[in-house]
């Protein structure tokens, strides 16, 4: 029987634009490789020291580029979010729809969240989030029949700023008899919440992290942090940029390289990662194809701006995946 997967998380609509100079960033007070939360009046500080850069508009949002990218494979999945009932929202929620996603989405009044994705020179990204609409997902609308009839739950580390809808998730999830996912997001919301990630571990099913967020859960090496996540969750994946990554299933432990490619943009690397490495995990390939497959996904989707590919690249990555 066919597997099946629901995200939930921020859907953000991203506006991406490339820097060549990172000096804009220290001037903005954001570290570069970071996510920062930023409210209204910061967002519009922000475009404006931006207006002498090209921008162009994206459908984002970390957990959404992964159940994008799973449904562009032909994997059947959903997503939970809220949304505003305005142009941005409609072209996420179209986006979405085109690639095969079914919406488990609210509509509100509120505006649309959007995330600044700021590309600098070296493809680093840095993003400046507002999460507008996303911010009304609440603990009401955590239902069981979000779940019911889902095999795996995808969850975003950013989730956790709004802790009481994150464990409801996951519990709901669990009682749900879907295996929950996690992705780590960014090293900076792990240093925040170092204790209570830790004391949640074991009521994860797969974590995926880069070697900052582990380093930032585990305070070890990406070696070590592999080990000590395996212990607690079914199967851990540490990426170790362009090292490739670590994985782990019990004993067995996977080491993936990476190819040299041309980087024109990280964002959504990860994402996509996670999206290759858990198509294969559905189609019930061992863990060295998932993880191939993931990294021939990330080294995809950086190569090109943003977290999106165009039909011939997806065919590209299809015919180097063998899939």
């Amino acid at each position: 029987m066919n597997k099946s997967i629901v995200g939930i998380g921020s859907a953000l609509v991203d506006i991406l634009t490339r820097i060549d100079n990172d000096g804009i960033l220290e001037e903005l007070n954001i570290p570069k490789g970071s996510m920062q939360l930023v409210d209204e009046k910061s967002s519009a500080v922000i475009e404006s020291k931006l207006t002498d850069y090209e921008s162009s508009m994206a459908p984002g949002g970390s957990a959404a580029n992964t159940i994008h990218g799973l449904a562009t494979l032909g994997i059947e999945s959903g997503f939970i979010s809220y949304l505003g009932k305005d142009e941005i929202g409609r072209f996420f929620e179209e986006s979405m729809n085109s690639a095969g996603v079914k919406p488990l989405v609210f509509h509100t009044d509120t505006a649309s969240g959007t995330a600044r994705t700021i590309i600098s020179a070296d493809g680093e990204r840095t993003f400046a989030t507002n999460l507008g609409a996303s911010l009304e997902l609440n603990e009401s609308v955590i239902t069981p029949e979000l779940f019911k009839n889902w095999d795996y739950c995808y969850v975003e580390g950013y989730l956790i700023a709004n802790k009481p809808v994150f464990t409801k998730t996951i519990a709901t999830a669990k009682e749900c008899g879907c295996k929950v996912v996690l992705d780590l997001a960014s090293f900076n919301v792990v240093e925040d919440n170092r204790e209570f990630l830790n004391e949640l571990l074991p009521q994860i099913d797969i974590i995926f992290a880069n070697e900052e967020e582990a380093k930032a859960l585990t305070q070890m090496s990406a070696e070590d942090s592999l080990h000590y996540i395996a212990d607690k969750v079914e199967i851990a994946i540490v990426k170790v940029g362009k090292k490739g990554s670590l994985i782990k299933r019990g004993e067995e432990v996977v080491t993936i390289g990476c190819n040299k490619v041309d980087v024109v943009d990280t964002t959504g690397a990860g994402d996509m990662y996670a999206a290759g490495f858990l198509y294969g995990l559905i189609n019930g390939y061992d863990l060295e194809r998932c993880g191939t497959i993931g990294n021939h996904l990330a080294e995809s989707i950086i190569q090109v701006i943003g977290a999106k590919m165009d039909e011939n690249r997806w065919n590209e990555f299809r015919r180097l995946a063998k899939i």
